[in-house]
Order: C-alpha cells, then sequence, then structure tokens
C-alpha cells in the first residue's frame, strides 16, 4: 500500500529514543523528509544519521526543549526554511516526574504543564498557518494510556493528558473541512526506555527483579506481552497517511488490549 507520505514534511518531537524515534524511522520509510528534534545535540544528530543511512531519506537534526516556546518556534521554523511547509507533526515528549499529592511541588506540577500539555498547545498552533494554507495536514499526539486509564503513580500524566484528547476532538471539529486531521495514540505498556526506569522503580518497591516485574505485568496484557516501539511507529506513519482521510478526531488505544474500560 502506498501511504501517500513521499516527500512529505514531517515533524516528529522528541526524536531522539523510544516512541519519536519509532515514529521517525516508520515516516521516512514512507519516504517522508524529517525535522527531528531533541534536547541533546549528540543523540539527535546520531538519530539522524542512523536514519538516513537505514532508509536514505533527508532528515534535519534539531536541539529543541519542547517545554521551551522558542524552541517550538525555532523547530517549526527550521522546517519551513528548509522545505517550505509542514505537512505531518508528532507530538511526543518525556513523561511529567511521578509521586503522590502531597510530594508533588507545584514547581513540579507546572514543569509537567509546559512538558505534557503546551507543548502539544504551541507546536500545533505553529504549524496551523501552513496547514490552512495547503489545505492539507496531519496532527498525531502520542499521549498514554494514562489519559484513558488512569495510573495512580502517574498523577501529573493522569491529570494532563486527558485534556489533550478533549483538545484533539475540539481541533479536529474545527479543522476538518480544512482537509486537517487531528488524533491521538494512547499507548499501553511498551518497552521504552522510560518504560524499563518506571518498572525498575516498581520492581524494586514490589521486591522484584526487573525481570519479574515484566512478565507480571505481561500477564496482565490479554496480548501476552508488552508492545514494540515500532508498533507505535507505525500507527503513527498510518495515521499520517492519505489513506487515513477519514479518521478523525480519534483517540487511539494501542496497548494489546490493556484498557479496561470500553473506549
Amino acid at each position: 500500500m502506498d501511504l501517500g507520505l513521499k516527500n512529505k514534511v514531517a515533524l516528529v518531537a522528541a526524536a531522539s529514543q523510544g516512541l519519536g524515534r519509532a515514529s521517525a524511522f516508520s515516516l521516512a520509510q514512507e519516504g517522508a523528509r524529517l525535522v527531528i528534534c531533541s534536547r541533546s545535540e549528540e543523540s539527535i544528530n546520531k538519530t539522524a544519521v542512523e536514519i538516513r543511512a537505514k532508509t536514505g531519506a533527508t532528515v534535519v537534526p534539531v536541539v529543541a526543549d519542547v517545554r521551551k516556546p522558542e524552541d517550538i518556534k525555532t523547530f517549526v521554523q527550521t522546517a519551513i526554511r528548509e522545505f517550505g511547509t509542514v505537512h505531518v507533526l508528532v507530538n511526543n515528549a518525556g513523561g511529567p516526574p511521578t509521586g503522590h499529592i502531597l510530594d508533588i511541588s507545584d514547581d513540579e506540577w507546572e514543569k509537567g504543564v509546559q512538558l505534557t500539555l503546551m507543548s502539544v498547545v504551541r507546536l500545533i498552533r505553529e504549524v496551523l498557518p501552513a496547514m490552512e494554507k495547503q489545505r492539507w495536514g496531519r496532527i498525531v499526539s502520542i499521549v498514554s494510556i494514562a489519559a484513558k486509564q488512569p495510573i495512580n503513580e502517574l498523577l501529573i500524566s493522569s491529570t494532563l493528558r486527558p485534556g489533550i484528547l478533549g483538545l484533539t476532538k475540539v481541533l479536529a471539529n474545527q479543522y476538518a473541512r480544512e482537509n486537517i486531521t487531528v488524533n491521538t495514540i494512547c499507548p499501553g505498556l511498551i518497552l521504552t526506555k522510560r518504560q524499563e526506569e518506571l518498572s525498575a522503580s516498581r520492581a524494586a518497591d514490589s521486591k522484584m527483579t526487573l525481570e519479574e516485574y515484566l512478565v507480571a505485568n505481561a500477564k496482565t496484557i490479554p496480548a501476552g506481552r508488552l508492545g514494540r516501539p515500532e508498533e507505535i511507529g507505525d500507527v503513527v506513519t498510518f495515521l499520517a497517511s492519505e489513506q487515513a482521510s477519514y479518521i478523525n478526531g480519534v483517540n487511539l488505544l494501542v496497548d494489546g488490549g490493556a484498557a479496561k474500560g470500553i473506549s
């Protein structure tokens, strides 16, 4: 199937590792031209080299912290300067701090707001004019299963991510006639570096090894295993494609069946 992404310009935030990296690779394999960012110059440059080598795609790395409005502007303007427009935006960022409500400070809450919520708002705000002008755009936000099924330890995430689902629905309503789709992916347990860090902490609390904890977790998932980052990246790419033009305003669980509610 030709996904219609050849030479489309795709921005992928926090792309040096995990789900952002997997999304960038998947889009590159379909022929998209990429602008990718990370806070680490070394990491994002290394990722760009690897994507070019494995896919032949054009990749422009940018050092940017999505918590900072000026960095977001630089990220988007780099794409417009290099390629003239933006067709696809993949919102992605690391998770906010964990903890109990009595232990999380106002400063940590504010950092969570900037990282988790405002990065999405600002990136969308920056790319919409170009998408409206060309009457074609795909906005895909990667959030978490916590947006639909709150997780006790992830209080900040469980509070803020449902707001992104609401934002998705409103923008999908407002921009559908411009041929701009807005969708969100809610990954379940995916074996990323952050998941390993969270699992290691929980394993220690449960007096288990990391491997024992991961095996026990896998048993709670109907699929019987944790997901792979590539499985999220490929969903991102499909939602960014021409074939997904009638999928709009969807908050999609990709979790092996882990969520217990009716989505």
